[in-house]
């Protein structure tokens, strides 16, 4: 009985501290897709694999934090998703993913605004979601900034 008393609260606890971090959507990527749409937000995939050592730190230590979560949560439809199942392996293949962990952060029609990667601190990881909401900044602004014949450097800081 103490034992199970002691496995419950134990449960209780864990459930407690996932509450605080990032709340990851469960369905489809289309169905993710749906939610950005009606939600108004970007899409946020930590795209992972079971054998990636710094894509298990990012789930122990970085994505249950109540900063990331907080931040995370209010900005993305944010997704896990497995790059060698499902439909991870399309997701992998039409974004060139090779190294883990990876972080797509996409717009609801699935087009790429930013991307990064590697394990990181909680700040410079809310970093990297302050860059992708900020279209001045982000990896799709910056490409198109570019396109036009912006060449100075000084719109990299």
């Amino acid at each position: 009985m103490k034992r199970n008393s002691l496995f419950l609260l134990f449960l209780l606890f864990q459930a407690a501290v996932s509450a605080q971090g990032i709340s990851f959507f469960h369905g489809s990527f289309d169905e993710a897709k749906a939610e950005a749409v009606k939600q108004h937000k970007l899409i946020f995939i930590d795209c992972f694999t079971t054998w990636c050592g710094p894509c298990a730190k990012m789930a122990r230590d970085v994505f249950p934090t109540k900063e990331v979560g907080d931040f995370y949560n209010e900005h993305f439809i944010c997704c896990k998703i497995d790059m060698e199942k499902g439909e991870g392996l399309k997701i992998a293949k039409d974004f060139g993913i090779k190294a883990y962990p990876t972080y797509l952060f996409l717009d609801a029609n699935g087009s790429l605004e930013h991307r990064t990667l590697g394990s990181k601190e909680p700040a410079v990881f809310i970093g990297d979601g302050q860059t992708a909401i900020d279209p001045t900044k982000n990896l799709h602004g910056l490409t198109a900034r570019f396109n036009i014949g912006e060449t100075d450097t000084s719109m990299l800081h």
